[in-house]
């Protein structure tokens, strides 16, 4: 593997990345760190996104700053948020204040809902590439997406409060992987 040459080429990659989502930028990352650019292996990714989780804010400007943090510390981290926020603001200002009377065209909301659709496509493949290194796990295939169903069926359909949910499967999940190591 070959990290990143500098700050300013994480930046520049963290740049890239960002500016090629809409809706949901982890595939796209997942893609650019793992796949095209060799600086993180996919059980890398997967612990990275696992911490990136447990912080507040977006989760791949959190492996961002993660990964360029691991590479050249304080000045790693901050050209990692510079790259992933700096131009995509810029241009969400610039759209922003041209599209202010055209928000309630029909073509422009057909549009964005199938933005939203290609955004749910984005994330189920994203979904699907981080569940295969699975099988590295502790609590094994079958008992991590039990645990990831869980979830989902608790907090996406029952509506239970996210935060004690996940905290609770969090911890079950620890013990489990305890036990099958023990």
């Amino acid at each position: 593997m070959n990290p990143p040459r500098s700050p300013w080429h994480l930046a520049l990659a963290c740049n890239r990345l960002a500016l090629q989502g809409f809706g949901g930028v982890l595939a796209v990352a997942q893609h650019e760190l793992v796949d095209r650019r060799g600086w993180l292996n996919q059980q890398e990714f997967v612990e990275l996104l696992a911490l990136a989780q447990l912080l507040p804010g977006p989760n791949v400007i959190n492996v961002c700053m993660l990964f360029g943090e691991r590479h050249f510390g304080l000045r790693g981290m901050l050209a990692a948020l510079l790259g992933m926020l700096a131009l995509p603001l810029l241009l969400a200002l610039g759209v922003v204040s041209l599209a202010q009377g055209w928000l309630h065209e029909p073509v422009v909301a057909r549009a964005l809902q199938g933005m939203g659709i290609a955004a749910a496509g984005l994330l189920a493949g994203t979904c699907w590439k981080l569940a295969q290194p699975l099988h590295h796990s502790p609590l094994g295939r079958v008992q991590a997406l039990g645990l990831a169903g869980a979830a989902f069926l608790l907090v996406g359909l029952l509506r239970w409060p996210l935060a004690p949910t996940l905290l609770s499967l969090v911890l079950l999940g620890m013990a489990l992987a305890l036990r099958g190591k023990a």
